[in-house]
């Protein structure tokens, strides 16, 4: 069990909504990520049987509690790069309460989440190793996802996307330079932010949050190379740890292609039943 030594405080803007969220992570030693929505006592567990949508982002939510249109009014949206950071640090136990039911989005990156959490002190022990009993596969046209069982972990990713860098490119982990994936933003394409804006979601995006692709290039220069392909990674490690188990803790290939949040949390509900202690 991994917690966090001190308490943090925090704040920032939302992705979706542009709302102020505070945000407060306690110590825990329930063994699991517990997310308060809201400012509320009700809690659910940070894991894929409470996901709610993908659309945009991972939500995840309280189905005990409906709201009268048939929502959830307890949700937490934008977990993906928390959870993430959470994988990286190997962190399992603590208690996170939300003032809104989004996630700040800071830089759109897990780089300021991993911070906080390396800064507040990291205390327990989580190196437990997995791998999968049987190989996963999620094949759908274009896209795919496969896990095979290895000695070690290998990760590949694979996009195809409408830009000139962007077309048929893959991206492997270099484990020994995580940084490269923590510190890789959101993306988007710059000619669809105003649709979207109008339909209501991506209202907190900026220049330094979002890295926007464009016809030419991109609206920001880039942290590291091929850097949208590598913030698909870290979406994958947010969202398979929806498991209870840190990506970075298994023992096998994953390899990627053309793939997203739908995908990511379909293939952990799938993997979940098959993770193997090693």
């Amino acid at each position: 069990m991994v917690t966090i030594k001190s308490e943090i405080k925090t704040s920032g803007r939302s992705l979706m909504k542009n709302l102020q969220c505070e945000v407060v992570i306690k110590p825990s030693r329930g063994g699991k990520i517990r997310i308060f929505s809201k400012g509320a006592d009700v809690c659910f567990n940070a894991e894929i049987e409470n996901l709610h949508s993908t659309d945009h982002c991972v939500t995840l939510c309280s189905k005990e509690h409906r709201t009268l249109l048939g929502d959830y009014k307890y949700k937490a949206m934008l977990c993906e790069h928390f959870m993430a950071a959470c994988a990286i640090c190997k962190i399992d136990s603590i208690d996170v309460y939300l003032s809104e039911t989004e996630f700040p989005v800071f830089d759109g990156s897990s780089k300021v989440w991993v911070e906080l959490f390396r800064n507040a002190g990291i205390e327990g022990v989580n190196n437990g190793l997995y791998t999968v009993s049987e190989p996963v596969y999620y094949l759908n046209g274009k896209t795919s996802m496969i896990i095979l069982p290895d000695k070690d972990l290998y990760i590949s990713y694979a996009v195809n996307y409408d830009h000139p860098d962007l077309r048929k490119r893959w991206v492997s982990v270099d484990f020994k330079n995580l940084n490269e994936i923590i510190e890789a933003r959101t993306f988007g394409f710059y000619k669809d932010l105003k649709k979207f804006q109008m339909l209501g979601f991506a209202k907190g995006v900026t220049i330094d949050n979002t890295v926007g692709l464009k016809d030419d290039g991109y609206t920001t220069e880039l942290r590291s190379e091929l850097e949208p392909v590598k913030h698909k990674i870290l979406d994958l490690f947010g969202d398979l740890y929806l498991t209870g188990v840190s990506p970075l803790n298994m023992r096998a290939q994953i390899l990627v292609k053309e793939a997203g949040h739908a995908v990511h949390t379909k293939v952990a509900g799938i993997l979940k039943n098959k993770l193997v202690k090693i």
